[in-house]
């Protein structure tokens, strides 16, 4: 008869605690919530997407808004599905974190004021006017001889992150064919300077030890400055020394997208 009570407790305690386990796991699963947005799913949790009282998705989530079911039962929101994606992201990082080269900050805006996030909206609208500032801004590459500045290459930009590209370019070139003589030439904020420059039939070229061992030419720097730019999107305005006949024995470029 014992034996009989104590095996009914061993099954009450079994069920018990398989129940506290399906109510845990039903509990867990209803923190996530996925959410098709212009057809895209999205799978996060309840606690990220009511991180901001009174936005649209805390809204949603807390039954504030009506919002439509799509065919499996998940949240339907008719809005950019790729651009939801940094507004997960906003969420989650409580930061405007954006990919390199990112280009369409007035339709992120608009996405971030529908879904009524106004800290992400500002931020996108700073982000933009910053780049409008800067695209405004004509920045510059000056690669010169240390004693004499007129000879050398300027080139002209308005985008300064294509410059500094430019310009990382140039020195990582220089560098490889220094063979262990860096204090040949110089770095500053715009300009590169080269210790020594001499002319040739064959064009000017950057000298970097006294027995006369060159970097490179002009020309070829010209050439890859060109390349470099026309990759990126950018395209050549006009050679800023049109006096000498053609791009190559120019004094200065021009880049503009």
């Amino acid at each position: 008869m014992e034996r009989k009570i104590n095996r009914r407790e061993k099954e009450c305690e079994e069920k018990h605690s398989n129940s506290e386990g399906s109510e845990q796991d039903k509990d867990y699963k209803t923190t996530l919530i996925t959410l098709n947005v212009g057809g895209y799913l999205y799978i996060t949790q309840k606690q990220t997407l009511t991180k901001y009282p009174d936005s649209f998705l805390e809204g949603i989530i807390n039954g504030k808004i009506m919002c439509p079911f799509d065919a499996d039962g998940h949240y339907f929101i008719d809005r950019d599905g790729l651009l939801f994606r940094h507004i997960l992201n906003f969420l989650r990082n409580g930061e405007l974190l954006l990919p390199e080269g990112f280009r369409e900050n007035q339709l992120l805006a608009q996405e971030a004021d529908f879904f009524q996030l106004k800290v992400l909206s500002d931020a996108v609208k700073s982000r933009w006017e910053k780049e409008q500032l800067a695209s405004r801004e004509t920045t510059f590459l000056e690669i010169t001889d240390s004693h004499d500045r007129s000879q050398g290459l300027r080139i002209f930009c308005n985008a300064p992150d294509f410059i500094a590209k430019i310009k990382s370019r140039i020195v990582l070139v220089s560098k490889s064919r220094l063979d262990g003589f860096p204090e040949e030439f110089s770095v500053s904020s715009n300009i590169i300077q080269f210790k020594y420059f001499i002319k040739s039939e064959n064009g000017t070229r950057l000298v970097l030890k006294e027995d006369n061992t060159f970097v490179c030419t002009l020309e070829t720097l010209k050439f890859e400055a060109i390349m470099m730019a026309l990759k990126c999107g950018f395209r050549l305005l006009t050679s800023l020394d049109c006096s000498k006949g053609s791009i190559v024995h120019s004094d200065a470029l021009h880049f503009i997208k």
